[in-house]
């Protein structure tokens, strides 16, 4: 799956770039042939049709004294010459031509006077025939027919070679969006696979620890239809299979509350609550159990904390984290429970001695079935309540994480004022 995303993602990318790449060569070559064509039309009327005043030889007392002098667009010695000829066409038919005649043929009248023709029969004023490679530019002047045809295979050559650059270029530039694109395909699929890998690994832990206790409950069972058995070996089948069933019961609402945060669209409704309060009405249940596994519960709770969130979800979570410590931390030890108020909002924290947690262990605690030392919690606990604590808090806005120092193995829990 993961493999055929990323394939679809390079595709839509060179897609873009391929669409992108044809707009703008398309651009270029199109204002490119625009400009030469334009240039090189003014520059055949500036050649071959000069105007009034400008023509070299024109005589001064042409024009009045006092008529304005018009500047020319360019000096003499910016023009540039087009290799060039003109072929007039008087009213009798007769044909007079002048021109470069170094530069074109200017001898084969026939030919000369089928271009004038063809050029003459034209719609457009200008105009390219193609299989001689000449531009014309016709002009009507006193029942003379003008026709001035100008060489374009340089500007074909320019037009070609700027194809040839520009097909260089985009080969080139299509090869590195390839190479880019296939690195931001791994990058941007990494959340993906990410999920993935643990979806895959959860469905396996979670198929996993069903098996166990459903494995257990059709053993007892097959042993309850057996008659050679006893009734207290009957009685105690049965006392198996429900309490592994309550197990399983367990197990099977702690995955439908991970199910229930992880498909929740929208923010369940928060109210403001006393949190200092919550949570030291949270703790008052665990003091008989921590008494009587010889562990002291103690408590540094500034009052008048407030909270923005859901009561019981906020409850549930420091219920996770004291049983946590029930379960991991070392007898006759101490378990401290703070709750400060700090300037983004307020800080909770867990703490106890006991086995050190290492730094991928901090990290890794919150995964689901997860378990740092699976031998201290006498096989009661799946490994998902710190899993269902972290999506609660990620639910508020909050964050929650693990620290290890000196042997205490701390939990915190920040909340948003």
């Amino acid at each position: 799956m993961l493999k055929r995303l990323r394939i679809k993602f390079v595709i839509v990318i060179m897609s873009i770039v391929t669409v992108l790449f044809a707009v703008m060569f398309g651009l270029v070559m199109h204002l490119t042939r625009q400009s030469v064509e334009r240039e090189s039309i003014q520059m055949m009327r500036a050649t071959a049709f000069p105007p009034p005043g400008d023509v070299p030889g024109d005589a001064p007392g042409n024009a009045p004294d006092d008529a304005p002098k018009r500047k020319p667009d360019r000096k003499p010695d910016q023009i540039i010459r087009l290799p060039l000829f003109t072929v007039s066409i008087s009213e009798d038919g007769g044909l007079t031509v002048s021109g470069s005649g170094d530069y074109f043929d200017l001898t084969d009248e026939a030919l000369l006077r089928e271009l004038a023709d063809t050029a003459l029969r034209s719609n457009e004023q200008t105009g390219v025939i193609s299989g001689y490679d000449l531009r014309f530019m016709k002009s009507d002047q006193r029942g003379t027919q003008t026709v001035v045809f100008a060489d374009v295979s340089s500007e074909k050559a320019l037009l070609r070679g700027m194809i040839r650059n520009l097909v260089i270029m985009g080969l080139l530039g299509y090869a590195a969006f390839f190479v880019i694109s296939l690195l931001l395909a791994k990058w941007v699929t990494k959340p993906v696979e990410r999920s993935w890998n643990e979806q895959k690994q959860f469905v396996a832990d979670a198929s996993h620890e069903l098996k166990t206790p459903l494995t257990v409950i059709m053993t007892n069972a097959e042993m309850l239809t057996d008659k050679s058995y006893t009734a207290d070996d009957r009685e105690q089948f049965t006392d198996n299979i429900l309490s592994t069933s309550k197990r399983m019961r367990g197990l099977v609402e702690s995955l439908l509350e991970l199910a229930r945060l992880d498909s929740r669209r929208t923010p369940a409704a928060h109210d403001r609550l006393d949190y200092s309060k919550l949570v030291s009405d949270s703790i008052l249940p665990f003091e008989p159990l921590f008494y009587e596994n010889q562990t002291e519960l103690s408590s540094e709770i500034e009052p008048g904390i407030t909270a923005e969130g859901d009561k019981d979800k906020l409850r549930q979570v420091v219920t996770i984290l004291l049983d946590n410590a029930l379960k991991y931390c070392d007898p006759a030890e101490c378990v401290t429970v703070r709750l400060k108020q700090q300037s983004a909002g307020c800080l909770l924290s867990v703490s106890g001695r006991g086995t050190p947690l290492s730094r991928e262990q901090c990290r890794d605690i919150f995964k689901r079935f997860y378990r740092a030392d699976p031998s201290r919690n006498g096989g009661e606990s799946y490994g998902l309540g710190l899993s269902i604590a972290e999506s609660i808090v990620r639910e508020h806005g909050g964050k929650i994480w693990a620290e290890s120092e000196s042997g205490y193995n701390t939990f915190f829990v920040s909340l948003p004022a």
